[in-house]
């Protein structure tokens, strides 16, 4: 075949390293953002904090303080996002120097108004600031090195420590723990492993180390004094009817044992007292403090929207190295500096486009949530990310990631902006009502039905109907299991 050289005209979507950079820091996180500008201020010397600004207020009478968007500076990987409001070139040329030694004591700092606190954090130790907590594993430990044992006992102890789950159960046999050892059919390595197991199940929390649910049980229940009222019938209802408790069926409970409706409450307030899962008491993981990005406050009657400012480092460029810069000069080092100064111009662009985005949605979904604000979950309208992407002429995956581990402060609590997004289900006067609406509404109606009679699902969908909100019977099960709210047979108390 022979080769030809043609001309062809084409359209092209090309992502520029400029849009990548907008596009990824909208999508950040708080605490990744304030990771990546760290990295930046450490990387581009170019960009230091700019200490001096004013806080700007931002709020939902003055809506012209925000710059407008422009559906042209971008589009996605897809070709149908629109990257908002790349921001303009204008760099104030008045701009103090800023003392590095204040980047990382300031650069993280908490607003104020969010914070509202005069304790002093820095007194506090660092353990419990961090929020950690010992294993299961390591409260046994620690409590095996304060007791007295022989050196195979404490083998023995620490292979069965070792067995333990983090509910507290013993989840390997004594033969199986016989093997770990190296023994094997021996009568008196067995005789050792149940007494080294006898004195850890006496560890706290008390229970640990069981192999079921009943023998937890027991082992708690041994601990109360001999005189407690129904102790020991308490203790004959977990060893032969724990079945029954478990399936509520209390009717069988009383003929069985022969107990009257009264006799069987105490009995039953006795073992709920208990804890069948006693390794929970002690947590592994660390707690995760949400700082809000967004604070939602009513001013005279009207909600009023301004971003937490005070924990994004506000940047600018360093006017000293920007001043050594020559535009005649093609020097290596003279185009080092032009690069990092482009660098730092498009990367402060960059984190104000996703400022102003971040409080351009959060002011579109506090309008039109004010009634959730105002009244609560049950007042909460049908929302999906199209509704506000077409308001504010942004694409739906912009909506997307602005509102994913973006958060409001409000009176009623801090909320993800996604929380705000519910799909809908039809009313019979041809309305909407939002699936969170329906959702506090199942959960009102469970705290407030007779535990002895509770809803099933099929009747919540009826009592719903009677509101005039037309939902199926599995929809409603869906709801109940997405707020781990359990099924009616397993709600039933003894009345």
């Amino acid at each position: 075949m022979k080769q030809s050289i043609q001309i062809r005209l084409g359209n092209q979507i090309t992502m520029t390293p400029q849009l990548q950079q907008a596009i990824r820091l909208l999508q950040l996180s708080q605490f990744d953002l304030q990771a990546e500008i760290q990295q930046n201020l450490n990387s581009n010397i170019m960009l230091e904090l700019d200490e001096d600004e004013e806080i700007l207020d931002f709020s939902l009478q003055d809506d012209s303080e925000s710059s407008n968007l422009d559906s042209s500076d971008g589009l996605n990987e897809e070709g149908g996002e629109v990257v908002d409001n790349i921001i303009s070139d204008n760099i104030p040329n008045d701009l103090a120097d800023s003392d590095w030694d204040d980047v990382f004591s300031d650069s993280f700092s908490l607003s104020s108004d969010f914070m509202n606190s005069s304790s002093d954090v820095g007194s506090k130790d660092l353990e419990e600031l961090s929020g950690t907590v010992d294993t299961l594993q390591d409260h046994l430990r620690w409590q095996l090195s304060l007791t007295s044992f022989s050196d195979l006992d404490r083998a023995i102890a620490i292979a069965i420590i070792d067995a333990i789950d983090e509910d507290g159960y013993l989840r390997a046999s004594l033969d199986e723990i016989a093997v770990s050892l190296g023994h094997k059919n021996s009568v008196d390595i067995m005789d050792e492993i149940e007494t080294v197991l006898l004195r850890i199940q006496h560890f706290d929390p008390l229970g640990v180390g069981a192999f079921s649910l009943g023998e937890c049980l027991l082992l708690q229940l041994s601990k109360f004094e001999p005189d407690t009222p129904m102790l020991k019938v308490a203790k004959r209802l977990v060893r032969k009817h724990l079945d029954l408790l478990g399936s509520h069926d209390y009717a069988q409970l009383m003929k069985r044992m022969k107990l009257s409706r009264d006799e069987l409450r105490v009995v039953l307030n006795l073992i709920q007292s208990l804890n069948p899962r006693p390794g929970t008491q002690l947590g592994t993981s660390e707690t995760n403090y949400v700082v809000p990005d967004v604070f939602a406050k009513k001013i005279n009657g009207l909600w009023k929207v301004e971003l937490n400012s005070d924990v994004i480092p506000k940047l600018r460029i360093n006017n000293q190295y920007a001043g050594f810069i020559s535009k005649h000069n093609n020097r290596a080092d003279n185009n080092t500096l032009k690069t990092h100064l482009q660098e730092a111009r498009w990367f402060i662009k960059s984190v104000n486009s996703r400022q102003d985005t971040l409080l351009k949605v959060a002011k579109s979904i506090v309008v039109r949530q004010s009634d959730f604000l105002d009244y609560g979950e049950e007042a909460m309208k049908p929302l999906v990310l199209h509704d506000v992407a077409e308001e504010l002429d942004m694409h739906e995956s912009t909506i997307s990631r602005v509102t994913t581990n973006k958060y409001l402060h409000t009176p009623r609590g801090i909320f993800e902006l996604k929380y705000f997004f519910s799909s809908h289900v039809s009313t019979q006067n041809g309305g909407e009502c939002s699936s969170t609406a329906i959702r506090a509404m199942i959960k009102k109606m469970v705290a407030t039905e007779n535990s002895a009679k509770p809803f099933s699902d099929n009747k919540i969908a009826i009592l719903l109907s009677e509101r005039g909100i037309k939902v199926a019977r599995r929809t409603v099960a869906k709801y109940r299991e997405a707020m781990v709210i359990p099924p009616s047979n397993e709600r039933k108390r003894l009345a």
